[in-house]
Parts: structure tokens; C-alpha cells; sequence
């Protein structure tokens, strides 16, 4: 590695959900003991989410993609593990097929109380998980200049991990139901763009000494510079039921972080378009998923997911030799082949609705399907204390 060259170190969060596996519904007020026993087990590894339905993981820093999968592997075998004993089980959704948010309670944290006195109604109805993946580019004008280049690539990101086709009961019509729902908190979807440091630094404190936000972790974008490290976050993502797929997806962005990198390097870079346009693309993402079509710019017209994720793998493919993952990456065909968590989601109600389940056992059915996916090809292993090394992944919600 070159000197100029970013360490793109990777960490992982990930957020779950749940439920109770005689009702299949949430944990409304789940046993403080389990969470208790999560953090003896996880020591900062782990953590209690806004709503109390919901549970945090992060993985420290991590070298390889195989360590990240590794820790993601440990991290969500030993949380099902510790929730079997509440007769519990998490799930890796972005949205509950039938819950409803009016019955969920938040934590009771000063951060959480805060956001509940400062955002009202709409942050209660935050009943979403998401993925959020870090990516280390130590110089801080280096992050900025890709920071304004990858929000092209977060659409396909996107529809590589749809996960939420339900709310409430109900079958929305789009792969990824969870933004229709973030949109609503402040300071979300697509970032702007800076043409420097100073500039996006000068933008946060606007905010923060009219005292809307007391920092940048209130930002709550698609992608973001990290406000605790040196790190490009990105949000986008549903949280991918199949570990396989979460992995495609963060080793994926780690990648292009790195293609990017190596344009500046060569005195190039991906050509600038406008958010009017990625919006549109964004919206293609949240509304068909990886079975869908996206928008190739350069042509004009709309083109097969797959047919955009095969140049992408092609755009990165020194990249993902570099880091030894090109497995990894070349799991996205097998997303694009098999369909997203959320194209199985709906194959399974429909199909339950087909035998003649009323609404409800199918959405139930679709539960149990997430139960077992979530950790799905995860070997049983004693719940060994997990060691605290390196820093964890940044959790500013």
C-alpha cells in the first residue's frame, strides 16, 4: 500500500428486531436481563436501539471482510441464542410484517427521551432497522472528495438489500418501505455535496450554534462522514436478512470507496450527476428492488439491475483482489438471481395466502422465515465473551 493510500479499514452495524415466538409479533417491553446478558457477552459490541423492540451490533475495526463476517456471524448467533432463553428471536428486517408502531415503547435513555421531547409522533414511528457500513479514509479532504462521488453507487447498494416490503399489515408495493418511513426524520436521504472540508464543517455548525443539532451524528444521510472517526458511513441499506448478503453488500462499498480512490490517484474521477437524477434512481432501488431497472445516465434509458451490477463488478474488480474478497462482491449475482430478503418475503405470504391463511398466519409464516434466515448457515457455538478489541463501529444512531 502506497503512503497516500487509506487504510479502508471496514465495521459493520447492523439493527434487529424482536419478536416473541409464540405471537410472532414484537417484544413490546422485552427483559431488561437480556439485554443485561447481551452486553456481558458482547461488551461493546451491543446495544439497546430507540425503540425496545429493537437491538444494535457492531463489529470492532476490521482488516478483512472475512473478519467482519465472522464477527457478524458470532454477534447475531449469540443474540438469537440469548433470546431463545426469553422465548424470543430476532430477526434481520427492516420492517415487521404486521407490528404496528403505536404499541412500541423507547428506551429509556437521555439520548432517546431527547429525541422523543425534540421530533414528536415522528420518530416514534421509526419501527425500521438499517445497515450501516464504515469505511476508514484517514484524510480528511480525500473523504470529503469521495463522500461527494459514491452517493452515485448508493442506489444499487440499496436494491442489493431490500428488506422491507411490509408496514403494518400491509403489502406496500416497494422492496424497501423503510425509507418512505425514514424521509420523514430531519436531515435525511441523499447528502449534499462540499467542495471541502471547511465547507461541510462550516455547513454542521450553522446547525449546531442555532442549536438544532449539538453535532453531526444528528445528520442522519444516506452517507455520512462519521462524526467520532475517521470514516465514509453509509446508510442506505436495509438490514440483509441472509448474512451472505450484508457481507456482498459492505465489501461492495468498501470497493468502490477504493475504485474512486484510485481515479483521484490516476488525476480522474466518476463523473459528476446531479441528486434530481440519483433520486430517481433511488426511488427505482426502494421501489423494485435488485429485480428491477435503474437508470444508466450515460445511455438515457433504464437498464437490468444486473446488467449495471456486472459493470460495477468489472469497475471493481482490482479493488476487490486487493482486499481478497472477490467471492464477496461476486455474491451480488446471487442476489440478483435469487432475489432480495424482500422478494422472498412476498413469495412466501403470497403463496400462504394462496393456500387459504387469512392475512395474518401469513404474515406470521413470513415471521418464522425470518427467524430462521437471520441465522441461517450460522454454526451453534458455546456464547463465549466476545473480545473488546479496536474500536467499535460508530453507533450515533
Amino acid at each position: 500500500m502506497s503512503a497516500s493510500e487509506p487504510s479502508f479499514t471496514i465495521g459493520v452495524e447492523e439493527e434487529y428486531l424482536l419478536v416473541d415466538r409464540q405471537t410472532r409479533d414484537l417484544a413490546v417491553d422485552p427483559p431488561r436481563a437480556l439485554m443485561d446478558r447481551c452486553e456481558e457477552i458482547l461488551p461493546k459490541r451491543v446495544t439497546p436501539e430507540f425503540l425496545r423492540c429493537q437491538i444494535e451490533v457492531g463489529t470492532p475495526v476490521c482488516e478483512r471482510v472475512e473478519d467482519a463476517r465472522a464477527e457478524l456471524a458470532h454477534l447475531r448467533g449469540t443474540i438469537a441464542e440469548v433470546s431463545a432463553d426469553y422465548d424470543l428471536a430476532p430477526i434481520a428486517a427492516s420492517t415487521h410484517p404486521f407490528a404496528t408502531w403505536a404499541s412500541q415503547q423507547h428506551t429509556d435513555k437521555d439520548r432517546y427521551n431527547a429525541l422523543a421531547r425534540d421530533i414528536q409522533m415522528v420518530v416514534r414511528r421509526m419501527l425500521i432497522c438499517g445497515m450501516h457500513v464504515h469505511v476508514a479514509i484517514e484524510d480528511e479532504a480525500l473523504r470529503i472528495d469521495l463522500f461527494n462521488q459514491l452517493p452515485y453507487f448508493l442506489p444499487h447498494l440499496l436494491a442489493l438489500s431490500t428488506s422491507s416490503p411490509f408496514w403494518q399489515g400491509h403489502e406496500t408495493g416497494l422492496k424497501s418501505y423503510r425509507l418512505s418511513v425514514f424521509k420523514e426524520m430531519p436531515r435525511t436521504g441523499l447528502p449534499e455535496s462540499f467542495d471541502s472540508e471547511d465547507e461541510y464543517r462550516r455547513t454542521i455548525d450553522v446547525l449546531v450554534r442555532a442549536g438544532m443539532i449539538e453535532d453531526a451524528t444528528k445528520v442522519w444521510w444516506d452517507l455520512r462522514p462519521s462524526a467520532r472517526f475517521p470514516t465514509l458511513e453509509m446508510r442506505i441499506a436495509d438490514v440483509c436478512t441472509r448474512l451472505d448478503d450484508a457481507i456482498a453488500v459492505a465489501a461492495l462499498f468498501r470497493c468502490l470507496a477504493r475504485m474512486l480512490w484510485r481515479l483521484r490517484r490516476d488525476n480522474q474521477r466518476w463523473r459528476h450527476y446531479s441528486r434530481f437524477l440519483i433520486e430517481e434512481n433511488r426511488w427505482l432501488a426502494q421501489r423494485h428492488g435488485a429485480a428491477g431497472r435503474l437508470i444508466d445516465f450515460g445511455k438515457g434509458s433504464t437498464t437490468p439491475f444486473g446488467d449495471l451490477m456486472e459493470e460495477i463488478l468489472e469497475l471493481i474488480r482490482e479493488d476487490a483482489a486487493h482486499f481478497g474478497c472477490i467471492a464477496a462482491v461476486e455474491h451480488a449475482r446471487a442476489v440478483v438471481a435469487d432475489g432480495t430478503s424482500a422478494d422472498r418475503q412476498l413469495a412466501i405470504w403470497r403463496e400462504a395466502v394462496a393456500d387459504g391463511m387469512d392475512p395474518r398466519e401469513a404474515h406470521q409464516r413470513v415471521v418464522d422465515h425470518l427467524i430462521a434466515e437471520t441465522v441461517e448457515g450460522i454454526p451453534r457455538e458455546p456464547m463465549r465473551p466476545i473480545e473488546a478489541r479496536g474500536q467499535p463501529a460508530d453507533r450515533p444512531g
